[in-house]
């Protein structure tokens, strides 16, 4: 299975519009099972202290690891520029997955990375700070990250234009196919 993670829990963003095309412009790559896993859906009452705890956490973050992340074989994970960085529900979430079962969530598994931004740099550093942190948890990188810069200049209805489309199926075949 392949899992695309939408890593923003702001409703309606920009992020999850990229996402939602990422997920159609998967299947149609792979013909694969493919999932979205948004945070902006996930119940924010998972957040607090006994996230931590492993076999003792919410059961909201078991049931989201047994669907969607221990099944995955691969995952793009999208994420939006928050400060210069990724958001820090996507950090929060990961240290909350990290805590039971460590070595199912990301090692040995592959991921693609794409950045999305209202400014010309896509997230740029934001993906190397990700990519630190996946590659501390096992994870591989594929080594073509993408910016998407100018969020509001590429996406008109919430479509994508055609050159943004043509960056994101180039990313996902050779991440997908290669």
């Amino acid at each position: 299975m392949i899992l695309i993670l939408s890593g923003t829990n702001r409703p309606g963003s920009n992020t999850r519009k990229v996402a939602e095309y990422v997920l159609k412009a998967t299947k149609e790559i792979t013909g694969l099972e493919v999932k979205l896993l948004s945070l902006e859906d996930i119940p924010h009452s998972i957040f607090h202290d006994q996230m931590y705890s492993g076999d003792d956490m919410p059961m909201e973050i078991i049931a989201i690891q047994e669907e969607y992340i221990f099944p995955a074989e691969k995952m793009v994970i999208l994420t939006p520029e928050y400060n210069g960085s990724f958001a820090g529900v996507l950090k929060m979430f990961i240290d909350a997955l990290s805590v039971r079962k460590y070595a199912e969530n990301f090692k040995g598994k592959s991921g693609a990375l794409i950045g999305v931004s209202s400014g010309r740099a896509g997230n740029l550093r934001g993906l190397e700070h990700l990519t630190g942190l996946f590659h501390y948890l096992g994870m591989h990188i594929h080594p073509a990250k993408l910016p998407v810069s100018s969020i509001s200049e590429v996406m008109n209805d919430g479509k994508l234009n055609e050159p943004t489309q043509e960056a994101i199926n180039e990313l996902l075949k050779g991440f997908l196919l290669g």
